[in-house]
């Protein structure tokens, strides 16, 4: 699937639970496949501080490169690549890897927002 991404954008959409995954791949350059998305929604999770399950809003913008085989970075410019060595991009798994990186970051219902660490 990769080789058969062009200058030309290919569109995606896919949903997961109550997020949507939308953007595009289009090529960039050598191996490289630039991906530019939105991840939007709600996604469910407990609080960090008060452990109570909440309804975080999703509104992310996503830019990323793939590459078909390994990423040789000549020119030491800090790119967030993937590589990908059986020539296809698994979209879905984007989308569940994206949703981790929000899981595993530190999040307070609207409850706690102002709470001091200490409080209880």
């Amino acid at each position: 699937m990769l080789r058969k991404v062009t200058k030309t954008p290919l569109d995606f959409e896919i949903k997961s639970d109550k997020i949507t995954f939308k953007g595009y791949l289009e090529y960039h350059s050598g191996k490289l496949i630039l991906l530019q998305a939105k991840l939007s929604g709600t996604l469910e999770k407990p609080c960090d501080f008060c452990a109570q399950d909440f309804e975080l809003s999703l509104n992310e913008d996503i830019e990323l490169f793939i590459c078909d085989g390994l990423y040789e970075d000549n020119e030491s410019i800090e790119l967030d690549v993937i590589e990908s060595f059986d020539g296809f991009a698994d979209i879905d798994e984007l989308l569940h890897s994206e949703i981790e990186l929000i899981r595993s970051d530190y999040h307070r219902c609207d409850s706690c927002k102002d709470k001091d660490e200490f409080e209880f």
